[in-house]
């Protein structure tokens, strides 16, 4: 009897804790943790974006409006919505689950799911805290304040203020900092970060050497000199700006915008602060006696798609590109989903749709010019031709109409011949911005429910309320608008800037959704230390290398990235940084490692877009007669920087490992994980290609015997001698491989894509091989 009495239990028991978990859920207690719920995080934004429409301050189905906690205590005709601390019979609560036969809340939306409904019964719970905040106070609003960096233990470990407050979020955690990684993967993190490729094996016996003090830092010092640098940088920026060689939409038809994507690189190169690279980007053409160079970054704004099917609308499709424009911008210096108000006013920040339109007055007043860019030495050839041409114009004008016609017909052939001369020299273009000269200040029509077609109230440029005003007694113009954007009193701009240098060097930004620092974006994981870079990136002239330099070289960025098991289960994300950063590298700098490694690589920098391989087929595309035309020599091996991007078929390798086709602007690329990204670096024809120069190189530079080949071929990867047992494996696929290429000659051909058989064609090919493993190595695709 006693046994199947605890046989009973112990099937009831299950039950009785389902029961409680899911009767803890209706009385919306959260019973993973108990915690305490966050207002204006978990239950304002649902209210206002689900409820506020019928109960909010324009209206009140049923007599209940819920936008304030005494409103909502009075309830409607029904009785009150909420009782405090009785989540479960609250009638909130209750309609969210449609209890009692009457419909469920809220109407007109998809049904709240059951952990959501379960938050707002466990927040009624708790008190039905509804704590008033005035509008703005939000911390991104807020003017970064800069504290003094906190006291700290273990002081040996820190190296710049950075690390004080990595290391008192550590402490208080009761966890310790990792040691510092070896040299061999201090200057490969390093190389790859600030210029984008691997270290030589010269730079790295160099760094081992170099017992002195300041031998790391005299790497970064190395690295921020190195024309490379501007091109690592421009890359990521190249997203933000949705830089592409083509115009998008259905024809996608060719663009000149080169010289844009150059400008960026120069720019980072000269370490121009981040006030004048933003300035000139916004409004160059604006300054007082605008350099060519000045109006060319312009071109950031130029990046719009442009849609040339038949029978568009020209006005419509200029609005959708300044729509486009409103929201990159919003992005990329306010890391704000300022779109959001297009239609209405945001629904989780504080915007509204009349700050949305006065933002867009701004970009509302330029023309669209397409502007000459030639060489040096086209200049040289065209500007003595240009004089004739002017000096001829001239004659003609000056011409009386009773003048002699064979005369004039001279005078035209020999204009027509000057002009042919001045085309031929095929001197490139690029787009630009250029304010109206119409003396009015910007101004817009809004947009009724963001209808192109609904026209509403005409406004006048402005900033968001929420934010600080435009300087008084300053032109609301868009160059004005640029450097208030940078002004030190906009408390988001520095913020966005050096969370998204943190993310590219650690894999995350303090604040992870560097796209959203409003109410619905994460809060900073360390925002003491997020202000204070802010602070201090302002206080050093606002110098991009200068930040960069003080991250790199602190003990947080210098750490070892193993983690212990405990570790890896406490913090998986790494988010308390108590270990350095490892992920994956990036599409382009996948490429690149690759023609590094294998000596390809073109050091060439700027430059017209190039083709490099890529699949038959990718550019069959109906309406477009372009064909993908491989180049020659060595831009077929230029950085993937310089690949040319057509937005609607992107280099395929690249889409592989998650860029994006550049359409918008993206803040952030998703890094995943799948099969197709090892069979793109096994197998496409690119890849292979640099495993056979790999292999060429490793015989050329590696010594005599297969031993000290691999072990070469191993240093150019990874930038780190073998272990033994690595070195053994290498031994073993190499023999294997030696000696199935000796018995098929055939195959061996194959393999070097050659038609003839050199005379050490079996060890070239089995060499071939071992180097296609080397470049997929998880640690030549990681940056550790």
């Amino acid at each position: 009897m006693r046994m199947r009495v605890l046989c009973t239990l112990a099937g009831i028991l299950p039950c009785l804790l389902l029961g409680a978990l899911l009767y803890g859920a209706a009385q919306g207690v959260d019973t993973a943790s108990g915690k305490k719920m966050d207002f204006f995080r978990e239950i304002q934004p649902v209210l206002k974006a689900s409820c506020y429409q019928c109960h909010g301050p324009a209206r009140q189905e049923g007599g209940l409006r819920l936008d304030t906690r005494a409103f909502a205590l009075k309830g409607g005709a029904s009785g009150p919505a909420l009782v405090p601390g009785k989540g479960r019979q609250s009638l909130l609560v209750q309609r969210l689950f449609g209890h009692d036969g009457k419909p469920r809340m809220p109407l007109g939306f998809a049904p709240f799911s059951r952990e959501r409904i379960a938050r707002i019964a466990a927040w009624i719970d708790q008190g039905a805290d509804w704590p008033t905040r005035p509008a703005g106070k939000h911390w991104a609003y807020l003017k970064p304040v800069r504290r003094t960096p906190p006291h700290v233990k273990l002081k040996s470990w820190v190296r710049n203020p950075i690390d004080n407050f990595v290391l008192a979020r550590l402490e208080k955690e009761k966890l310790r900092p990792s040691p510092e990684a070896p040299k061999e993967v201090l200057i490969r993190r390093v190389s790859l970060d600030l210029i984008g490729l691997p270290p030589t094996p010269q730079e790295v016996e160099a760094f081992l050497a170099d017992t002195s003090p300041n031998a790391y830092e005299k790497v970064v010092d190395r690295l921020l000199a190195s024309p490379h640098y501007g091109e690592r940088w421009a890359r990521p920026w190249l997203d933000l700006a949705r830089y592409a060689d083509s115009n998008g939409y259905e024809k996608d038809s060719s663009r000149s915008i080169w010289p844009y994507r150059d400008w960026v690189i120069n720019a980072f190169n000269r370490d121009m602060p981040f006030t004048e690279f933003t300035i000139e980007q916004i409004a160059g053409d604006m300054l007082p006696n605008a350099t060519r160079e000045q109006k060319i970054a312009t071109g950031f704004h130029r990046n719009t798609m442009l849609n040339e099917e038949g029978g568009v609308d020209r006005e419509e499709q200029r609005w959708l590109t300044i729509v486009d424009r409103v929201g990159t911008t919003g992005s990329v210096w306010l890391g704000t989903t300022l779109a959001c108000a297009q239609c209405h006013d945001h629904k989780y920040d504080p915007f509204t749709r009349t700050d949305y339109y006065r933002f867009f007055a701004f970009f509302d007043h330029a023309n669209e010019p397409t502007l000459e860019v030639p060489t040096p030495e086209q200049e040289a050839k065209r500007k003595p031709l240009l004089a004739q041409i002017a000096d001829l114009e001239a004659q003609l004008k000056a011409q009386k109409p009773d003048a002699d016609k064979a005369a004039v017909k001279a005078l035209n052939d020999k204009l027509e011949a000057l002009k042919k001369q001045v085309a031929d020299l095929h001197v490139p273009t690029t787009l630009v911005m250029e304010e109206k000269a119409d003396g009015r200040p910007p101004s817009t029509y809004m947009r009724i429910k963001g209808a192109f077609l609904s026209k509403g109230d005409l406004v006048t440029g402005a900033t968001p309320a929420i934010l600080p005003p435009l300087p008084p007694g300053e032109p609301a113009n868009r160059l004005t608008l640029a450097q208030w954007l940078v002004d030190e009193n906009n408390p988001l701009t520095a913020r966005v800037t050096v969370n998204r240098f943190w993310e590219a060097l650690f894999g995350m930004g303090l604040v992870e959704t560097t796209e959203d620092f409003g109410t619905q974006g994460t809060p900073p994981t360390h925002p003491e230390l997020l202000d204070w870079l802010a602070t201090e990136f302002m206080r050093r002239g606002w110098s991009m290398k200068a930040i960069l330099r003080l991250i790199v070289t602190s003990a947080t960025y210098r750490q070892s990235s193993r983690a212990t098991p405990a570790l890896r289960e406490r913090d998986p994300k790494n988010k308390l940084l108590a270990r350095g950063p490892r992920f994956r590298l990036e599409a382009e700098m996948i490429r690149d490692v690759a023609l590094a490694a294998s000596g390809l690589l073109s050091p060439k920098i700027g430059g017209p877009s190039v083709f490099p391989y890529q699949p038959d087929g990718i550019w069959s595309i109906p309406y477009s007669g372009e064909q993908w035309q491989i180049s020659a020599g060595e831009d077929r091996y230029r950085r993937g920087l310089y690949t040319f991007w057509r937005r609607s078929s992107p280099y395929p390798a690249f889409v592989t490992f998650d860029a994006t086709s550049r359409e918008f602007c993206t803040v952030r690329r998703v890094r995943t994980n799948t099969p197709l990204q090892a069979l793109t670096t096994l197998n496409d024809p690119a890849f292979f290609d640099a495993a056979r120069a790999l292999a060429r190189r490793m015989q050329r530079e590696g010594g005599t015997d297969a031993r000290a080949q691999l072990a070469y071929g191993f240093r150019l990867c990874l930038a780190r001698r073998p272990k033994p047992a690595e070195l053994a494996r290498l031994e073993s696929l190499y023999a294997r491989e030696l000696a199935h290429y000796r018995q098929d000659a055939k195959a061996a051909l194959t393999v070097l894509g050659e038609k003839e058989a050199p005379p050490t064609a079996p060890e070239a090919a089995a060499l071939t091989v071992v180097s296609n493993v080397l470049l997929n190595l998880d640690e030549t695709l990681t940056k550790e």
